[in-house]
């Protein structure tokens, strides 16, 4: 078992804003309870296709005296809608749920955010403790605080900072997750090897099958690293005004196309071929070395996550991008390599270069 600390008082900041701990293991289902001490009712958000677990949770939080209600969300971003939340707050009012109580999420990304704006718009914010099922959601959704729902107009533009109380990330429960969806977690975990941790990408191009192998010394591995470097991020940067924006590497064009598509791409997908845009933007820039974008088609090829891109107009997600949340007024922003652990941003690029880069993501 493994315990990462983020946060804690940020400078300017009020000693109210305490750190959480992000415990990664098997096994660790025993803890929750102690993570809600205090809260006499607890809410959990789960969905259907972890039901099992989230009644083991529920158990155990009965079992230590809480009263517990529970709620099947809709399956991925069809959780993310405002009936969906509007709904969990009448189950909140219902029960009477007051500021000591506490929300628990258990699924993937889509419950974590959902589970996360829930609690940090009820009575303006009560604990919330998350449960990741999902690699995606361990090494990303569930650490760093960000919440949020979808609207028709893109995604996550409606949100909160809101950090949980904690963090358990079982490693257990991957182990009945799809092999595909298993994959699009590690575009996560490649991405923060691109931009802070090298020794990911060496791992992952050694032993590409051992990282998609649940139960091995690699996966978990990369799992812990990749939460250390969100970890270390966030600490610095809760609230995304500088720094932080580095862990949006490939997320502007994998945004667009998620919306363009309807999201019927999976997140990590659609990450693998935005980092993938990123680097060949980066190249045309002249900020990229050349020997990336090859790194970032084995690196991501090897894990048979997408490379190439078809399947949208270039003129719908140019318009998508332009709703992007990094966008500053009409002037777009993009996260780029000048190297491996070398984030930067790209202010301002001309249309004319991000359709070239757009042209070699679907030509190659």
């Amino acid at each position: 078992m493994k315990r990462i600390r983020v946060g804690g008082a940020l400078p300017g900041e009020s000693a109210d804003q305490p750190g959480y701990d992000v415990i990664v293991g098997h096994g660790l289902i025993g803890q929750l309870p102690q993570l809600v001490d205090g809260a006499r009712r607890v809410l959990v958000l789960h969905a259907r296709a972890v039901a099992e677990t989230a009644n083991q949770a529920v158990e155990r939080l009965r079992q230590a005296g809480h009263e517990v209600h529970a709620r099947v969300l809709p399956d991925a971003e069809s959780a993310k809608t405002a009936d969906v939340l509007i709904d969990c707050w009448r189950v909140l009012g219902q029960a009477s749920f007051t500021r000591t109580d506490a929300v628990v999420s258990v699924g993937g990304g889509a419950v974590t955010d959902l589970a996360g704006f829930v609690a940090a718009t009820w009575l303006r914010g009560v604990r919330v403790v998350h449960l990741p099922t999902t690699l995606l959601a361990m090494v990303d959704a569930a650490v760093g605080g960000k919440t949020g729902i979808n609207t028709a107009e893109g995604k996550n533009l409606v949100g909160a900072f809101h950090p949980p109380g904690g963090v358990l990330c079982d490693l257990e429960t991957l182990t009945t997750l799809p092999r595909a969806d298993l994959a699009a977690g590690m575009a996560e975990v490649v991405k923060a090897g691109f931009i802070a941790d090298p020794a990911i990408l060496r791992l992952i191009e050694s032993e590409p099958e051992r990282a998609l192998t649940v139960g091995s010394e690699v996966l978990a591995e990369l799992v812990h690293r990749a939460i250390a470097v969100k970890a270390d991020v966030v600490t610095q940067d809760l609230r995304e005004s500088s720094l932080r924006e580095i862990l949006n590497y490939g997320h502007t064009f994998a945004h667009a196309v998620e919306q363009v598509s309807g999201y019927t791409w999976r997140h990590g997908d659609a990450v693998a071929i935005g980092m993938v845009f990123a680097a060949e933007l980066g190249l045309l820039a002249e900020r990229t070395p050349p020997e990336l974008v090859p790194r970032h088609r084995e690196v991501l090829g090897a894990l048979g996550l997408p490379i190439r891109y078809e399947g949208a107009c270039w003129s719908d997600l140019m318009a998508a991008m332009g709703r992007d949340k990094k966008t500053r007024g009409a002037t777009l922003r993009f996260v780029v390599l000048d190297d491996v652990a070398r984030p930067g941003r790209l202010v301002g690029p001309s249309p004319e270069l991000l359709a070239a880069a757009y042209e070699r993501v679907c030509a190659r």
